[in-house]
């Protein structure tokens, strides 16, 4: 059976790369357990974005949920990309 690709589809991100940012996260936010970390990979179609990016979804319990994008495909990320991304976003958001 041949079927078409849908480009808005989500892509399946790979298991261990999922895993391995969701620690980064935890680790650089300072989160408990209580907290619920997702990662999601999606088309990008702002203008100064690549095709596929990464958004960071931190739930607190009670609270509005933060998001944290990176400019990358969940594959190609690391540590240094997910630093660098709370950095940004904490800069932009005061407490």
């Amino acid at each position: 059976m041949n079927r078409l690709a849908n480009p808005f589809a989500p892509r399946r991100a790979l298991p261990e790369s999922t895993r391995q940012i969701k620690a980064w996260v935890r680790e650089l936010h300072y989160l408990d357990d209580e907290v619920v970390v997702s990662i999601t990979e999606l088309a990008c179609r702002d203008d100064d974005c690549p095709d596929i990016e990464t958004v960071i979804g931190i739930m607190r319990p009670g609270k509005k949920i933060e998001t944290i994008p990176i400019h990358r495909a969940i594959a190609e990320i690391l540590r240094e990309d997910v630093a660098g991304a709370i950095k940004r976003r904490e800069r932009a958001v005061p407490d």
